[in-house]
Formats: C-alpha cells, sequence, structure tokens
C-alpha cells in the first residue's frame, strides 16, 4: 500500500422545502410577546424588519459596497436568518413617537437601559441578540435558528411550520 490515495466522497444532502414568504409562526409568537412584554415594562418596541426575500437582503448588502451608504450587514441573499423568517430587528420609540436606535434611552426612567431590557426580554424568549457577535455587532437584531444553521437553509431544510390549530380543533 504505497501512496495509495484514499477516495471519499461526503454524501450531499439536499432538502426540497420551499422558500418562505413570512416569519416563521415560532419567531412571530416570539415578537408578539417581546412587544407586550416590553410594554409592560413601559417601552414601546417597535419591529422595523421581519421576513426579508434574498433580493432584498442583496438590495442591503450592496450599501456601503457598490451603493452609497454605510455598510450595515456581511450576510449576502441567502445568508441571513432574516431571508427564512428567522430574524426580526427591532428599534424603540421614545415619547415624542420618534423611532429611536439609542441603546442608552431610559424612557421609562427605571435606571436601566431601555434597549438592554428589551434584549434581556428577547433572550428569555429564546432568541439570540446581534450584540452578542464577537465580529459583526448588529444591536437590532434578534433571531431564532431553530436548530438549523445557514448552511442547512441554503441546502433546503427548513424548521417544520405547526399546523394551523382550526385544523387540529377539526380532527
Amino acid at each position: 500500500m504505497k501512496n495509495e490515495k484514499m477516495e471519499f466522497e461526503f454524501p450531499q444532502r439536499k432538502g426540497n422545502d420551499p422558500m418562505p414568504t413570512e416569519l416563521h409562526p415560532t419567531v412571530a409568537e416570539k415578537r408578539d410577546k417581546l412587544i407586550d412584554r416590553a410594554a409592560d415594562k413601559g417601552i414601546d418596541v417597535v419591529i422595523t424588519e421581519g421576513f426579508r426575500t434574498i433580493e432584498e437582503q442583496e438590495e442591503i448588502y450592496e450599501r456601503g459596497r457598490s451603493e452609497d451608504g454605510d455598510i450595515v450587514t456581511y450576510a449576502e441573499g441567502g445568508e441571513s436568518y432574516h431571508n427564512y423568517g428567522l430574524a426580526i430587528d427591532f428599534a424603540l420609540r421614545n415619547e415624542n413617537g420618534d423611532i429611536i436606535w439609542d441603546t442608552e434611552y431610559d424612557g421609562n426612567d427605571n435606571g436601566d437601559s431601555d434597549w438592554m431590557e428589551v434584549v434581556d426580554i428577547a433572550k428569555d424568549l429564546g432568541f439570540d441578540w446581534g450584540g452578542d457577535w464577537r465580529r459583526f455587532k448588529d444591536y437590532p437584531h434578534l433571531q431564532m435558528d431553530l436548530g438549523y444553521s445557514i448552511r442547512e437553509l441554503k441546502n433546503g431544510f427548513r424548521p417544520e411550520w405547526p399546523e394551523e390549530k382550526d385544523s387540529q380543533e377539526n380532527e
């Protein structure tokens, strides 16, 4: 067995689930709970982004590159959990009704940053926060991977969608 090359092919799994067209129901439910729990603390959360098409992601990716503006993402189309209905972005509404991204703002006057109070609620609900990322900090970003990597999602695998309550009640 002199310098024999062992050849091995990794099996290529391919899912065939269609691309989603909206937020995953689990993410949508948790989004609503986030808004309600924040409101209970006197914080007005505004969801600025949810599901995003691959084309929309490409447009955002081009900002600060081939288009004017600052770079706001390093995720190309298909590389963001937004593209699979598994991410949301948020901001706060201040007492003047303005939408703000001020991570120090304390509109409920409890001595804590409203932004970080929202992040704590989100984490309690199972979201991962973009502000915890090591390289690119994305402070408005919240996501739930539901056990799927971007690679798996790009290969056509999707988290299951819960069945509608109405169809369960009719069975």
